[in-house]
């Protein structure tokens, strides 16, 4: 039994889906309307960079979308794999509306517009270079929640992703997330500051949830073909009314992704394909359990092994 993840931000690099681009029409087709529908060149963005503007969030999140969703397509066209036979679909964070998408539940125009709300909302919700995301390594999670409540007088940071044992990403005001990072050093915790604009899936993203709860309250949701894991619950649902809820919820919440990877599991998945560019979420669920099987298909020569 399989699952399909999704990346999310972090996973981008310049020239991601180069390949199918170059070898496959419907694809440049796939890039030109996305062009087209964002008014924004984000397929040259994609294939020639500058870095810089890739990772700003209001291009990467259409951008990692656009390579996710081009490299389902070839393997549908191009192979006889039935994705419909997957258990779940699910993704870290912005990789939710890729999952999304590839099952059905939303369009291609439909996604890339949400993305690009989503990633200008969440980008300018917080006064650039105020807040931050710091990762956390080689410790509990519910170690870092006991740390942030007994200093909650001192600093406030939230977690924001709690991606396997040992690798915790938490958000906040860069000056309470130095703090934070001196107290982790004193337990002899390793943290490191991500290279992040903003203090994303906290309480500091409030701003961009009332954008996004409009965005996505007057998009039209269907029931997607195989069950979505939400990010905020760790949890399989199909129902449109829940997805949009958990959506307009996923942005202040943390990410589940230890949970959703544990429950998918103990639902019998025994393999994992992640469809994106990077190999971000693979190396995380190869954490959480090494007995799983994983394939990562981001280029040509992976969707060929996929085919076989």
């Amino acid at each position: 039994m399989f699952s399909v993840i999704f990346p999310g931000q972090g996973s981008q690099s310049v020239g991601m889906g180069k390949n199918l681009y170059e070898n496959f029409d419907y694809i440049k087709i796939l890039f030109e309307q996305a062009d087209e529908i964002l008014k924004n060149p984000i397929g040259k963005i994609i294939l020639e960079g500058p870095k810089d503007l890739l990772d700003q969030t209001i291009n990467t999140q259409p951008a990692i979308f656009l390579t996710s969703y081009s490299i389902f397509e070839v393997i549908k066209r191009e192979t006889t794999f039935n994705f419909n036979n997957a258990k779940f679909f699910a993704g870290h964070s912005l990789g939710e509306y890729s999952a999304l998408a590839c099952s059905g539940s939303l369009t291609f125009e439909q996604t890339l517009k949400l993305l690009k709300s989503r990633g200008s909302a969440m980008q300018n919700a917080v006064p650039k270079g105020q807040g931050g995301m710091m990762a956390i390594l080689g410790s509990k999670v519910d170690k870092i929640y006991e740390m942030l409540d007994l200093n909650k007088n001192k600093f406030q940071c939230f977690v924001a992703n709690d991606n396997s044992e040992g690798q915790t990403v938490v958000s906040g005001n860069n000056k309470d997330l130095d703090f934070f990072s001196e107290e982790l050093k004193k337990e002899g915790i390793k943290n490191i500051k991500l290279p992040v604009s903003a203090p994303f899936h906290c309480k500091l993203m409030n701003h961009a949830t009332e954008i996004m709860k409009k965005e996505i309250m007057n998009s039209n949701f269907i029931s997607p073909n195989n069950s979505i894991i939400s990010n905020v619950t760790a949890k399989p649902t199909q129902d449109p009314a829940e997805i949009k809820n958990l959506l307009i919820k996923q942005i202040e919440k943390p990410v589940r992704w230890r949970e959703s990877v544990i429950n998918m599991i103990n639902s019998k998945v025994e393999n994992f394909i992640e469809i994106g560019p990077g190999k971000v979420l693979s190396g995380i669920v190869k954490r959480i359990d090494r007995n799983v099987t994983i394939n990562q298909v981001n280029g040509i020569e992976d969707i060929s092994i996929l085919s076989k």
